[in-house]
């Protein structure tokens, strides 16, 4: 899916572009062995160390590409309308809390993507999760000191919620 176009341009791009508005460092977590080709300049690739670990082991792929740096953003590549006033709203929220992981209310869940994480601490609780043998991001969000931006604040920032629109098949692309 995540290569399917979308308004001329790769879904995943959509995501990694909006980030890049935000982020001197994207990484793109990819199955094993996969190049990256073609994704846009500048986008780092890290790739998951085995196939079907489940979404944490890529996120922890991810998170040990991105030790250059304190905090990092994770988000799904089908999630073409991350909005960067959102992103920008969680990593306000990460810096000023005191927390190691920033997420957003959805209903009466904390969704796991998008999620602003402190990288270490984040690194080292999925390595802790993985050998526990959970695979599930939501996981993550229970393990760390979190803080949930409800929704009123968040969709402050994003009143149509297409923060958290994702795109599964290809009839969500009409959405």
């Amino acid at each position: 899916m995540l290569a399917v176009e979308r308004e001329g341009i790769p879904l995943l791009h959509h995501a990694v572009l909006r980030l890049a508005e935000v982020a001197d460092d994207v990484v793109v977590v990819l199955p094993p062995g996969a190049s990256g080709d073609g994704l846009p300049p500048g986008v780092r690739v890290a790739n998951d160390p085995t196939e079907g670990e489940g979404p944490l082991a890529g996120h922890h792929a991810g998170l040990l590409a991105a030790v250059r740096s304190d905090v990092a953003v994770v988000v799904a590549g089908d999630m073409p309308e991350i909005q960067t006033a959102v992103v920008r709203e969680m990593l306000r929220v990460l810096d000023e809390a005191g927390v190691d992981a920033v997420a957003l209310q959805d209903g009466e869940d904390a969704r796991p993507v998008p999620m602003a994480l402190r990288t270490w601490p984040a690194a080292d609780a999925v390595h802790t999760l993985l050998h526990a043998g959970r695979r599930r991001l939501r996981d993550v969000l229970g393990t760390l000191r979190t803080a949930v931006i409800d929704e009123a604040t968040w969709m402050a920032f994003d009143p149509e919620r297409r923060t958290l629109f994702d795109v599964d098949e290809p009839d969500d692309l009409t959405r």
